[in-house]
């Protein structure tokens, strides 16, 4: 039986003899040459392509050019990695040896991984998961331990009728699942964001594609979720019967919000910006459609968030479907020995005068400010003053409030009374309680 000084003496002329073989040189070499050409390649590439060379300004598809300018610091890691490649097939048919270029390109991979992780991935999440995660599992596979890993893991398991879950479909799951829902959320936001931007359709059609885009996408990653986790066909028709037994038992709600959403985009009833005033009353400009409710932004500062069947079942007004322009009128009352000819006429200046109100002789005469006799009350005249803006009175254009103040300066400027109720009481003698008349009205 050797012994360990034995052992050790062996294993040091076997290496040496390695260390020193013609193949080990022609390897060494081969690396470096790889290396080198990649360094310089890559060197060339960033000081002669134009987009490569100096950042990019702002103008059109910046994200877009932002994304290849940041592509320059992966040039020196994938180009190690291809041509590490091409010499190990050159090592093979020359000295009939590549396993030490096989290393150096599994290691090329991992730095190629790890400059992704610190130049593109900016969720904390997601570079802790890759760091401690995918690059421990990378180097794994380098030295050719992940195999072993993998089947120790998948060992521990337990059988739940054909469905087989072990330590590694769990990890797989979790780690494949993090990263797909990442890249999900990464690209729906890029991908509606390039829908919406887009000028040849119109916001309704832009909603349409961006929802159709998100529910595509929501439906591959589930796709490759299960596949991760080895569920087949046959478990995803009974992932889809008891989905459906589901449905029927306790979500027709949220299929209907979801539904409803859809039918919204396609018949354009309403749209982001729209000022919209529900039947209860409540009412805020759309901000936010999404599968399951709408967003109103009231201009108190408050969120209404509203399921979309809300819209499809209830009515609704929709203040700024078609156009900005809207209708808003004034009440008030003067007294009644007022001359109402020269106040009608007042009233129509100081309301035509303001800067929001739409006024001129280019507008048809149902839009211009009018100021009219609404009726006869008990104290007074009353008025109906009528006037059309751009928008909504409210927020910021408090186009009512500043009319308010301008016609009450305007009738204390020409003496014109607006009245308060006034009643007359008359105190009947004892006498008289037997015929009780109604106390008369005085103006």
């Amino acid at each position: 039986m050797q012994t360990l000084s034995e052992r050790s003496r062996e294993l040091w002329v076997i290496t040496s003899g390695w260390l020193t073989s013609p193949q080990f040189y022609f390897q060494l070499a081969a690396i470096g040459a790889a290396i080198a050409v990649a360094l310089v390649t890559a060197f060339l590439l960033r000081s002669r392509v134009a987009i490569l060379r100096t950042a990019p300004g702002p103008g059109a598809w910046l994200a877009f050019r932002r994304l290849l300018f940041e592509t320059r610091n992966l040039l020196f890691p994938l180009f190690a990695v291809l041509l590490l490649g091409v010499a190990a097939d050159v090592s093979t048919t020359a000295v009939g040896q590549s396993w030490l270029i096989r290393v150096a390109q599994s290691l090329a991979v991992v730095f190629l991984l790890y400059t992704v992780i610190v130049r593109f991935v900016r969720d904390s999440l997601i570079t802790s998961l890759l760091k401690w995660v995918g690059i421990p599992l990378a180097t794994l596979h380098v030295f050719g331990w992940l195999d072993e890993l993998t089947n120790y893991l998948d060992g521990l398991s337990i059988e739940v009728g054909e469905l087989h879950i072990s330590v590694y479909t769990i990890g797989r799951a979790v780690f494949f699942g993090i990263i797909l829902f990442w890249l999900g959320r990464i690209s729906n936001s890029t991908g509606k964001r390039v829908i919406r931007n887009n000028p040849r359709l119109d916001v309704g059609a832009r909603e349409v594609a961006a929802k159709l885009f998100e529910i595509a996408l929501f439906v591959v990653i589930i796709l490759l979720l299960l596949h991760v986790m080895g569920i087949g066909l046959t478990g995803l028709t009974v992932f889809g019967g008891a989905f459906g037994i589901g449905l029927g038992l306790g979500l027709q709600r949220i299929a209907a919000n979801f539904i409803s959403g859809i039918i919204i985009l396609i018949d354009r009833s309403i749209k982001l910006d729209d000022y919209i005033e529900l039947e209860d009353g409540r009412s805020g400009r759309l901000r936010e459609l999404n599968m399951r409710s709408a967003t109103l932004e009231t201009f108190d500062g408050k969120d209404i968030v509203v399921p979309n069947e809300t819209f499809v079942s209830t009515a609704f007004t929709n203040w700024s479907h078609a156009h900005q322009k809207q209708r808003y009128d004034i009440h008030f009352t003067v007294a009644y020995r007022t001359d109402i000819p020269h106040m009608l006429k007042v009233v129509r200046e100081v309301v035509a005068s303001h800067p929001q109100v739409l006024s001129g002789p280019d507008l048809p005469l149902a839009e211009r400010p009018d100021a009219e006799i609404e009726g006869f009350g008990e104290s007074g005249i009353d008025i109906l003053v009528e006037f059309w803006m751009e928008g909504i009175d409210d927020g910021p254009n408090r186009v009512g409030a500043d009319l308010l103040l301008m016609i009450w300066t305007a009738l204390k400027e020409h003496d014109i009374e607006i009245p308060f109720p006034q009643r007359e009481i008359s105190i009947l003698n004892n006498g008289d309680r037997g015929d009780i008349k109604s106390p008369a009205k005085k103006n």
